[in-house]
């Protein structure tokens, strides 16, 4: 028998995606994903329901209330509607395979889904990485920032990596197969954290990769142990609010990738960072989206 599921989908805009995709997260209590719609170019959020369970009118008015919610607080969410279909899981993984096409950063890193057979270059590192239920597969300008970077930096020295927010794992996956050691990385999510570790698995990185259920917000002000490279890809209030902790945790000599931020947001989140001895290195905006890597001013 064919397995199904329910796709509950809300399109919105470039400015509310992130927020939209922690309401949907609440209500359903389920890690979204986010692609752009190829023809509207709107971001559409996405949770996954088991075929046997429906979305609840509890559900729909917690989603309409937060939806309300989130225009309040002055984001434009567009003409939103939320959409319920049951999906065969054949017919999903064929239309990723149509749209998940593989990253190649450089010579030095290549991201593919195990379907694809890509040419490897001498000595690029690959990361295999099918597309699942959550967010992550590296095809979002933010991920695809922070891939750059963790090649830009890296040495012929030995260097460490610490990845807060690793989602899918991707980001500490790649740091582990271009030589970072150790390479740690955290999530709030206990299912990011499931995901982190099969992904971790199948690309036979476990024994150098160490992957725990972590909080940002619980973070130490404190850190016992530093990093070459701090990657955050997170929400921009969690980067401003938690700015000390993350900072706390780079080597005099480190750098902090930062992204998840629209470039409405980007001064906001450099003025916590820079107040705090850090200075911008290098910023790259893409569509609505804007990354920035930082050093110590020192």
């Amino acid at each position: 028998m064919k397995t199904a599921f329910r796709q509950v989908t809300l399109a919105t805009t470039l400015e509310a995606e992130a927020a939209v995709g922690e309401l949907l997260h609440a209500v359903f209590g389920i890690a979204p994903s986010v692609f752009t719609h190829p023809e509207l170019r709107v971001p559409v959020v996405s949770v996954y329901l088991d075929e046997k369970k429906s979305v609840t009118p509890a559900q729909r008015q917690a989603v309409a209330e937060g939806m309300e919610w989130i225009a309040e607080c002055g984001l434009t969410i567009g003409d939103w509607k939320l959409e319920v279909k049951r999906l065969r899981r054949e017919d999903w993984v064929d239309s990723w395979k149509r749209h998940f096409q593989p990253i190649r950063i450089g010579e030095k890193l290549l991201v593919r889904p195990s379907w694809r057979k890509d040419p490897v270059a001498p000595g690029q590192a690959v990361v295999v990485l099918d597309p699942g239920l959550s967010f992550g597969t590296g095809q979002h300008a933010t991920t695809k920032f922070c891939l750059r970077q963790l090649v830009a930096q890296r040495l012929s020295r030995k260097q460490s990596l610490l990845d807060v927010g690793t989602g899918s794992g991707i980001l500490a996956i790649a740091g582990v197969k271009l030589g970072y050691r150790p390479v740690k990385a955290i999530d709030f999510d206990s299912e990011a954290v499931r995901v982190a570790r099969a992904n971790a698995k199948r690309n036979r990185v476990t024994a150098h990769l160490e992957l725990k259920l972590g909080d940002v917000t619980k973070l130490s002000y404190r850190a016992r142990v530093k990093y070459d490279v701090v990657c955050a890809n997170l929400f921009y209030d969690l980067l401003i609010a938690n700015a000390h902790q993350l900072i706390a945790r780079v080597k005099p000599e480190g750098v902090l990738v930062l992204a998840g931020i629209l470039e409405t947001q980007f001064a906001e989140v450099r003025a916590a960072v820079e107040g705090q001895g850090m200075v911008l290195k290098k910023t790259t905006r893409q569509g609505e989206w804007q990354s920035g890597t930082f050093i110590h001013a020192a």
